[in-house]
């Protein structure tokens, strides 16, 4: 028994556990977050005796007589002056690290009331923030430190929520403070833990499955293999191949398979059922490589499947080997990158509950239908029958598209008439959602003696991992962008996805298009050098203009502005020649003739507009764009508006958050219908209009791939972006100058706060960044997946680039949640190729002062 001080408040722990589990669970302090329970992260940060430190680093035991202090004990003018900060600045975007940064801010400004950047930053080296890429954060420090040290009040700011305000993101006081509510803060009556039994071998035969120990073991409520399965057995994003659990007689596909699901009255004796199933099995010969999976006679991951082959793409424009063999200069280089772990800081959560004959799943994923779909098929139930409700999402970056806990909680849920909680360990998370694809590539890109591109050719290969995913997704965008934002014809690619016993890869930021941009702005460079022109000449001469046709052949539309992004970085380019530089192409939606619509209903309710739509927010803010288009297109004052949770029993289906398609799909749906309230506004005042409602879609039409139209649209948007990247006289960063075609600037602070964002997170895909596997196993943890923090971090900036017109769509916005990653680490490589000399051809980058020591 332990008496200590939480908040102003002798409490007592009566065993000896993490202090973190004490604080959430005994005294549901759930501003302090779970994300790692390893010491890596900073999302449990508090304070203990004046000293930022870690909950889940300490138990219980050695707090005798201390005094800790989390969000929930900030003073109210605290809680005023780091919510007004933070949200001022743009510094919050999924939230989920938020408070445990307010924490450190706090430790350091209590000792430090007027600190330099660089001890903000020193302070917040134990806090890992994979949204915002720090500076907002920085700022936000900064400025509470100004507030609470002159005692002024936190101001009172009025908005208009028109379109190019930065408003404030409608989440981001709560989340702050710590008030947002993830599904692992939910507490309800009855609740009970989930979690699976896991397959000890990445390929194997499971001969038998015995659970009498474990079904027998006081405080088990359910316990399911899948002989008990009511549903599908098999689910999936787009291919129905993914094992809900595996049977007896089955075969594994990779270390992360289900063979069994327990629920049990608490976590303690979760762990205990898990070890108390017994499973036999017979471990068979697995494939770990591209290479093993397609060689002869190599085991098959899926036995209907030859060869392992998931994918191929074979993309034909004009005649490339023709135009390569006419061309002055030819390189030809092969490229590969890496597997990456998407590290949001919010592992894979739901909590399931019985409704009447049906279930009600609480999430935090990428699309609340997508869930809703294949949760039913899991169950056996019908679909109307399944209700998906968001809660805050705490990053997903693709990594949340897919289904991780969802079904299983709502299997066991069912089972146990109760409801059930599953939450992954940041382990299991490490090991079991979709990463970032490896990619082999070989590129071969030509130009004429003025450096105009005239072809090129590509042959790129991925590890799609144990299971589709969006494996074939990927590989078409990679192969379909993989020619870049320049203005040529001839082109040849060839794409093949092979599954291995790996773990699954499926969408990361950037989906494919970061690996094939790597290879082919790479090859630029080496162009240019042939050529004897800068690197920054030779996109510029190359990059498409309105009215020029693209390597896929749709036409470039008078939004284009991949020049003015060049344009942008031109004077820092002048002024530091040895810069490394590198352009991007994005999409916008899904495209490719594939069925897209983004979906929005206003319902005025109380004298407010309430905007519905299931548009998942994974951090980028979607509540608040769809509110200022709102309040842009009705002239509403913003406080007549509100902006709700997404839940399927009463938001239409706008689609996943994926594709950067959510600004531009829902965003034009939301236009569209506040283009009906207006015209009904004309006729009645708002509060006349109580009970109706106004709902609209946008379906983006797009040609097929392979489509024989000689200029057929692929999608209905592009974004363009230059990045730029200088080194010190010691080799690091010294700064990196991202210019972002993005249309209409929504809300400019959280464009900005995406771009450092996505520009620091691959920072560390160039330099730091790996996910190594030892036959199928992952071997980093958290803390050694090589993430940048704040320490590391340069200084990043943010160019906006408003384009020179604007498309009426979702009033002009154009998406940037992926396009921001994609170009740093070709920037990146060819900074170090003009330090140093050494031509670079894999990711992590070798031999920089960022390399870790193996």
């Amino acid at each position: 028994m332990v008496t200590m001080t939480v908040n102003g408040r002798q409490v007592v722990s009566e065993k000896d556990e993490k202090l973190l589990t004490f604080l959430r669970e005994m005294l549901g302090l759930t501003s302090v977050k779970n994300g790692c329970s390893e010491g890596a992260c900073g999302t449990c940060m508090i304070l203990v005796d004046g000293k930022a430190t870690k909950a889940c680093v300490l138990k219980t035991s050695k707090c005798a007589g201390k005094s800790i202090v989390t969000c929930e004990g900030l003073t109210p003018r605290e809680r005023d002056v780091y919510a007004y900060a933070f949200t001022h600045c743009g510094a919050v975007q999924c939230g989920f690290c938020t408070p445990g940064m307010v924490m450190s801010a706090k430790g350091l400004l209590d000792a430090v009331p007027d600190p330099t950047r660089a001890q903000v930053k020193e302070a917040l080296k134990n806090n890992i923030c994979r949204c915002t890429g720090y500076k907002k954060i920085e700022e936000a420090v900064l400025l509470a430190a100004k507030l609470l040290r002159e005692g002024t009040p936190a101001p009172a700011c009025t908005f208009t929520g028109r379109v190019g305000e930065n408003l404030p993101r409608v989440d981001a006081p709560a989340k702050t403070v710590g008030d947002a509510e993830y599904v692992d803060d939910m507490r309800v009556e009855g609740l009970c833990f989930g979690s699976a039994v896991r397959s000890a071998y990445p390929r194997a035969r499971v001969l038998s499955i015995d659970a009498t120990e474990a079904r027998a073991l006081p405080g088990v409520v359910a316990l399911l293999t899948a002989d008990d399965l009511p549903g599908n057995p098999k689910v999936g994003h787009l291919k129905k191949d993914y094992d809900v659990l595996i049977p007896v007689g089955g075969i594994t596909h990779f270390l992360g398979d289900a063979v069994a699901l327990v629920a049990a009255e608490d976590r303690e004796t979760l762990e205990r059922a898990k070890a108390l199933v017994r499973v036999e099995y017979e471990e068979l010969p697995g494939v770990f490589s591209p290479a093993e999976a397609m060689a002869p006679g190599a085991p098959l991951v899926h036995e209907e499947t030859p060869g392992n082959l998931l994918a191929h793409e074979h993309l034909v424009r004009g005649n490339a080997d023709e135009a390569i063999r006419r061309s002055k200069y030819v390189v030809t280089t092969r490229y590969s990158t890496p597997p990456t772990e998407h590290a949001f800081l919010e592992t894979e959560t739901a909590l399931a509950m019985p409704d009447g004959d049906g279930v009600v799943i609480y999430s935090a994923d990428q699309g609340i239908y997508q869930t809703k779909k294949e949760c039913a098929e899991a169950t056996g139930l019908p679909p109307e029958k399944v209700r998906v409700v968001a809660r805050m999402v705490g990053g997903g970056f693709g990594g949340k598209e897919d289904m991780s806990v969802q079904h299983h909680a709502a299997l066991l849920a069912l089972a146990a008439k109760r409801p059930v909680k599953v939450a992954l360990t940041r382990k299991e998370s490490i090991l079991i959602h979709p990463k970032r694809h490896a990619f082999e590539m070989e590129f071969t890109t030509a130009c004429d003696e003025n450096g105009y591109l005239t072809a090129m050719k590509a042959t790129l290969i991925s590890d799609t991992g144990a299971y589709a995913s969006l494996g074939g997704p990927v590989l078409q965008r990679a192969c379909t962008h993989a020619a870049g934002p320049y203005n040529y014809q001839d082109i040849e690619i060839d794409g093949k996805a092979y599954y291995t016993n790996n773990p699954p890869a499926g969408a990361f930021r950037g989906f494919g298009v970061t690996q094939s941009c790597f290879a082919t702005e790479c090859n630029l460079n080496l162009l240019a050098e042939k050529v004897g022109i800068s690197p920054w000449e030779i996109r510029y001469r190359n990059a498409i203009r309105p009215g020029q046709v693209l390597p896929n052949g749709q036409i470039a539309d008078e939004t284009t502005a991949a020049v003015e992004t060049l344009m942008a970085v031109k004077p820092y380019y002048d002024a530091h020649p040895r810069a490394g530089i590198a352009c991007a192409i994005k999409n916008s939606g899904l495209g490719v003739g594939i069925p897209d619509t983004g979906r929005c209903r206003l319902l005025i309710k109380d004298g407010r507009v309430q905007i519905h739509t299931s548009a998942a927010c994974i951090g980028q803010g979607m509540g608040t764009v769809v509110t200022q288009i709102v309040c842009d297109v009705t002239g509403l004052p913003l406080e007549r508006v509100a902006y709700q949770t997404p839940d399927t029993a009463l938001a239409p289906d706008a689609g996943n958050t994926t594709a950067s398609r959510q600004t531009l799909f829902t965003g034009e749906a939301a236009r569209q219908a506040a283009l009906q309230l207006k015209a009904a506004l004309a006729d009645s005042p708002l509060g006349a209009l109580e009970g109706r409602e106004f709902s609209a879609e946008y379906l983006g039409v797009t040609d097929k791939l392979g489509s024989d139209k000689p200029n057929p649209v692929s999608h209905v948007a592009y974004g363009y972006a230059t990045h730029l990247v200088d080194l010190d006289e010691n080799g690091r960063i010294r700064k990196v100058i991202a210019a972002h075609d993005v249309g209409q600037a929504i809300n400019p602070v959280s464009v900005e706060g995406q771009i450092e964002g996505g520009v620091v997170m691959s920072l560390g895909y160039a330099l730091t960044e790996d996910y190594p596997l030892d036959h199928g196993r992952p071997t980093a943890k958290f803390g050694t997946l090589g993430l940048f923090k704040a320490t590391d971090t340069p200084d990043v900036e943010a160019v906006i680039v408003e384009g020179p017109a604007k498309s009426e769509l979702a009033r002009g916005a154009k998406g940037i949640g992926e396009i921001a990653s994609i170009p740093t680490a070709p920037a990146v490589q060819l900074a170090y190729y003009n330090f140093d000399g050494k031509f670079r051809t894999r990711l992590p980058l070798e031999d920089t002062p960022y390399s870790r020591k193996k």
